[in-house]
């Protein structure tokens, strides 16, 4: 059965999504991204309405650029708006709730919501409980320190002799701990806490996945840092969460192949990532002097 449901099976599920850290997006639009939102159509969003029909989604909101809360309480970031398109190419509205890391998993289980789309990686021991749909998005890993350190992450003595940073629960985490069961790893709850403490040099170094490190340090707080060696890729890719056995795996799976056709992937794609961050150990020579 399907877990997109109606509205007014849901109407006496509204007062909890609307508590603190529960955000509802009627119509599959953000207000924040009102001026350039890629998403539905003023078409799809009054046949959402009509539809009485709602996808309950869970997103972690601190998770940058993937998914993160802005400072009046919304929800932004990939994630959000490949959310709301995949409501409106479905026709039905968007409830998009933030959820704690460690509980997204227990909530999607217990019914808080129907989906996961919280840049979530693919992995054996989460599809123990969970059905993915196909992937969204390819994932690399990379090691971030001080410019002026010498930690050198291609040198396993160097990575069992610093105090690194992780996300608890992430692959990150995982690939750390089995790469290098020896490894001085510092948890967190969430991935800002970790880059605090690498940014007030709590921890030597820190992994990451690729984007949300290049956001950090874009920042004025990953000022003075780097990635140090290469980025790791380690066949890591993103999908959607949905519960075992639902029908709504085969409808998001055609609303992805939907969005990748139409182009409204590669415009999402490109008003998050288009512009490539360069980081190096390297200073940058200086190419106006002839």
């Amino acid at each position: 059965m399907s877990v997109v449901r109606s509205t007014r099976v849901n109407r006496l599920l509204a007062p909890s999504l609307a508590m603190v850290a529960a955000f509802t997006l009627a119509g599959c639009s953000n207000s924040q991204d009102s001026a350039e939102n890629v998403n539905a159509t003023a078409d799809e969003t009054t046949a959402a309405a009509e539809s009485g029909e709602v996808l309950r989604i869970g997103t972690e909101g601190a998770y940058a650029p993937f998914n993160y809360t802005n400072a009046d309480g919304t929800l932004g970031g990939f994630d959000v708006d490949m959310a709301n398109a995949i409501c409106a190419d479905m026709q039905v509205t968007c409830e998009i709730t933030a959820q704690d890391w460690d509980g997204i998993i227990p909530g999607l289980k217990a019914g808080k919501y129907d989906a996961i789309v919280a840049a979530m990686s693919i992995t054996p021991e989460r599809a123990q409980q969970v059905s993915f749909t196909d992937p969204y998005f390819s994932n690399t890993l990379v090691f971030l320190a001080k410019q002026d350190s010498g930690f050198d992450p291609s040198l396993s003595s160097d990575i069992d002799a610093h105090s690194i940073a992780a996300q608890r629960s992430t692959i990150s985490s995982q690939w750390l701990e089995e790469t290098y069961p020896k490894a001085n790893m510092k948890l967190y709850d969430t991935l800002s806490n970790a880059f605090l403490d690498l940014g007030s040099g709590r921890v030597d170094a820190m992994i990451s996945d690729k984007l949300p490190a290049l956001e950090w340090l874009s920042s004025p707080s990953g000022s003075g840092y780097v990635v140090k060696g290469e980025e790791i890729d380690i066949d890591d890719n993103f999908a959607i969460a949905v519960r075992p056995g639902d029908d709504l795996q085969a409808k998001i799976n055609q609303s992805l192949k939907n969005l990748k056709a139409d182009g409204t992937y590669d415009k999402l794609n490109q008003k998050y990532f288009a512009i490539p961050i360069v980081v190096t150990d390297e200073p940058i020579a200086d190419t106006t002097a002839q």
